[in-house]
Order: C-alpha cells, then structure tokens, then sequence
C-alpha cells in the first residue's frame, strides 16, 4: 500500500483523529479519561493539528499519526478549563492530578514524541517505520538532535520496533500504585540521537 506523510490536519477531522488515538491509548488511559465517549469528546477538543504527522493513501484515508510535544505545544495538550468542560469541576480535578502522574518534562534539546497509532487496517504495512523516520526528519528540521519517547512494559511490539529503528533505553519510570490504573507497571525511556550531530 501506497502512503504518504504530510504535517497537520484539518479541523473537520479531528474526530477521526480521536477515535485513532484513542483506539491507540484507550487501554492505558480508559480509567481516567473513560468513559469512551467523553473521552473522545476531550480528544477532539485539545488534539492540535500543529504538532501531528499524519500518513494518508492515496485516496487521503488516515492510516496513522505521529504527535510530539515542545515548550509551545503538544498533539494532546489541554488544561483543567478543558478537562472541566468534559467532566465537570470533580471530575476534572481528580483526572487532573492522575494525569500528572504520567506527565513527561520538555528538554530544549530533545524533541518528544506524544504518541504513534496505526489504523488497524494498515498495520504491518511499514507506516509506524515511516512515521518514526517523520518524526526524526521533524527533529532535525527543528534543530534538535535527539527524540525522546516513553514505551510501555505491555507493547513488547512496539519496543522492538523502536530498537530497530536506532532509539536506546535510557532509563525506566514506574508507576507504583498507578499501575492499577493505566495498566501498566513501568514505561522504558528511549532516546535516539541524529549521528550527524
């Protein structure tokens, strides 16, 4: 299959945006932006079209999306305002202060990636290596020589990939208690540095 990666997207699709990214991470973040619905509308109002790349087929279906985050901004951003008008004042504060729990810091530096989903119907097909290759080619773009990214101990597949793809662990985070919560006891820092640098 044919595809091709471009920067952004139009507002009138961020709800398919949405449903991808939540299709990606609904698992892992299901018990505290759940219940579906409400957490697809909170998708659609934060999700920035900014910090995406997105692979399309030839006929401009989106088969997947890589985010990153910079001190200007992220893929998926939002504030206690934006979670509020979701879930109301409670509701906002308690998915507020679990969500800091996984919460990643911004190096001047390092571009973080916020994210990679690949429709179902084109997995195997190359497009998570091509939007990895984006996201460095976006780094180096950025004036920035190295990617950051955080990969779960549950997605195996995932790790492998990104090992190919020249990303070294640098560390470890677990989540304690937490991982009754997201699903998962501990996420693998990975850096991959531009050898021209």
């Amino acid at each position: 299959m044919a595809y091709e990666i471009s920067s952004g997207f139009d507002t009138d699709e961020r709800p398919i945006f949405a449903a991808l990214y939540w299709q990606a991470f609904g698992y892992k973040l299901g018990r505290v932006l759940g219940p579906d619905p409400r957490a697809r509308e909170f998708l659609c109002a934060v999700i920035d079209p900014a910090f995406a790349l997105v692979a399309r087929g030839p006929d401009g279906r989106i088969l997947g999306i890589a985010g990153f985050k910079t001190a200007e901004g992220a893929l998926v951003g939002g504030d206690f305002k934006d979670l509020q008008a979701v879930y109301g004042t409670w509701g906002a504060v308690w998915r507020g202060l679990t969500l800091s729990v996984v919460e990643r810091d911004v190096a001047p530096d390092v571009l973080l990636m916020d994210g990679i989903c690949v429709h179902e119907s084109a997995r195997g097909l190359g497009v998570g290596t091509a939007l990895l290759g984006a996201v460095k080619s976006q780094a180096q773009a950025m004036g920035k020589p190295a990617v950051r990214l955080d990969v779960i101990d549950s997605n195996p597949r995932a790790k492998a990939l990104y090992l190919r793809e020249g990303f070294v662990p640098h560390g470890i985070e677990r989540t304690g208690p937490f991982r009754h919560v997201f699903r998962f006891k501990s996420a693998t820092q990975m850096l991959w540095q531009n050898p021209a640098k």
